[in-house]
């Protein structure tokens, strides 16, 4: 049976030249096709070397990851994968608590840190029964290198079938602890493989040697980054352009050398403020795409306008990878699927199943809200260790609940309406958030709005609207309430408005709404 291990498929498409730039670093650093096969294979063989058992209840060891994003943790991402471990990155902004939760759930045999925070995390790592921790900094130190540098770069991929577990994904735990969701070899290259065709992405070749480039500037921890942009450009044999944080004006910058671009919401807004981007810097890029955050209708128009594309926005999550996407291209490959709708994620993918159900399980009518559910390759098979809840989130037919509430219209865009976590249920009526906010947002001077409920004594749960002004704007709570009850029916009114300087954000752009439900949770507090 052929090796079916994610690593094998990514190395068969490295171009024949593989001495050939592979990745760029915008501190000036080239790694080549070659490089990445040599270190992988280090890292790979240092790993096997390892005393560790090869399984432990039937799962290969885990490998815990939480370093800052650079080339060379790629490449142990990939060096992972290669040796027939499992990957467990982990944020970058996660503290003591929630990295003893981590590595006492997952049980790795092999940390990696950075190197200042080796103290703490080798004392917490060595007390859950890890063997081994190692140090990886973003200016290629640190022990994993420095051991790694003697072993072989020669090396063959374990063999893995399709659904052996290739990464364990820490959802970010909004609600209880964070629920690990296991995914395999099969579900990340379906996935990529799809995509690959879905996005056009457009191969090295001709007399030239033109194909596509791609702008990483994404953190790595995280699907969008470590998933969808990694595995994109390795699969089409595409250099990337590597940054190791985002500076909108260094992306901006290097438009004209790449054609491909990944970014959640915040990073367009933050280009959109650089005089810099221009239609005539963005001539050279063939697309940009946009997810891990709902993107604003308002940044959609003002980027086309600005440089002339349209955003492609997709819709996905840790447990699924990429499910849904607005169509590349109008050519006729995909039926009836033509222009890219701001304010939807487009359609589902190729291979990958979507509803939407009521909250009895049955299906509700074309543009009708309900809970939206999934089927395909691409879907994870359960939570780690926890078969419980995993048997919660699957329906008796085998759909993934995603916890996302949407509607899909006649033409079959979808429409994400909000978490099934944020609707707010006041006097009985069901509120979502995403349909206030978008009227706030349209609203003369405001940047971006967030609904949240908390608990009433007369209502059970009321709406409070937390609002950013745009730079130089004045706004008025009580007047954009008052605009509001024009528009919308009483019980969908919030009970309040607060305009604020900024909205807590995690790192992949999206809105804490837990941390403003638990700011605002004693507003209507009688006693």
């Amino acid at each position: 049976m052929p090796n079916q291990n994610l690593f094998s498929a990514l190395r068969a498409a490295f171009p024949a030249d593989l001495d050939s730039i592979a990745v760029e670093t915008d501190n000036g650093l080239a790694y080549s096709w070659r490089d990445l096969d040599r270190a992988t294979a280090m890292v790979a063989n240092l790993l096997q070397s390892l005393d560790i058992p090869k399984s432990q209840d039937g799962v290969p060891p885990r490998v815990a990851v939480q370093v800052e994003k650079s080339v060379e943790a790629m490449v142990l991402y990939l060096a992972t994968l290669r040796a027939g471990f499992v990957f467990l990155p982990l944020n970058t902004a996660y503290q003591s608590a929630e990295i003893e939760y981590f590595i006492g759930n997952a049980e790795p045999a092999v940390v990696v840190c950075t190197g200042k925070n080796f103290a703490w995390v080798s004392q917490i790592a060595f007390q859950a029964g890890t063997r081994h921790v190692f140090t990886l900094d973003d200016d290629r130190s640190g022990s994993l290198l420095a051991r790694a540098a003697h072993c072989s770069d020669r090396q063959t991929p374990v063999q893995k079938r399709a659904d052996d577990l290739a990464a364990i994904l820490y959802t970010s735990g909004t609600t209880g602890r964070s629920k690990g969701a296991m995914l395999s070899h099969g579900n990340l290259l379906s996935n990529a493989v799809m995509l690959k065709d879905y996005w056009g992405w457009v191969a090295t070749g001709g007399s030239e040697g033109r194909g596509d480039v791609l702008i990483h500037a994404l953190p790595i921890f995280h699907v969008h980054g470590l998933f969808v942009a990694i595995h994109g450009a390795l699969l089409n044999g595409s250099k990337m352009l590597w940054h190791g944080k985002f500076d909108p004006k260094k992306v901006i910058a290097d438009l004209p050398r790449a054609t491909v671009f990944m970014g959640v919401p915040t990073l367009y807004v933050r280009m959109l403020a650089e005089p810099a981007l221009t239609k005539q810097q963005a001539a050279h890029m063939r697309l940009f795409i946009s997810g891990s955050a709902p993107l604003l209708l308002e940044t959609f128009n003002e980027w086309r306008e600005r440089t002339g594309h349209t955003i492609l926005e997709r819709y996905g999550m840790s447990e699924t990878i990429m499910l849904t996407s607005n169509p590349y291209s109008a050519d006729g490959r995909y039926q009836n699927q033509s222009e890219r709708r701001g304010g939807t994620v487009g359609f589902p993918l190729p291979g990958v199943g979507v509803r939407v159900r009521d909250d009895a399980g049955q299906p509700v009518a074309e543009g009708e809200i309900g809970n939206i559910q999934v089927m395909g390759e691409n879907v994870f098979s359960g939570y780690w260790r926890m078969p419980e809840k995993t048997a919660e989130e699957f329906t008796a037919d085998g759909w993934f609940k995603t916890g996302d509430v949407g509607l899909q219209d006649a033409r079959g865009y979808v429409t994400i309406v909000g978490r099934s976590k944020d609707l707010i249920i006041s006097g009985g009526y069901n509120v979502y958030p995403a349909e206030i906010e978008g009227y706030l947002n349209d609203m003369p001077g405001v940047a971006e709005s967030a609904i949240v409920g908390v608990p009433h004594p007369d209502f059970g749960e009321v709406g409070v609207a937390v609002v950013i002004a745009k730079p130089g704007a004045r706004l008025d709570a009580d007047g954009l309430v008052g605009a509001l009850k024009a528009k919308l029916a009483n019980f969908k009114i919030p009970k309040r408005c607060f305009i604020a300087s900024e909205l807590p954000r995690n790192t992949m752009g999206k809105v804490q709404k837990n941390l403003l439900r638990d700011q605002y949770k004693a507003l209507f507090d009688r006693s």
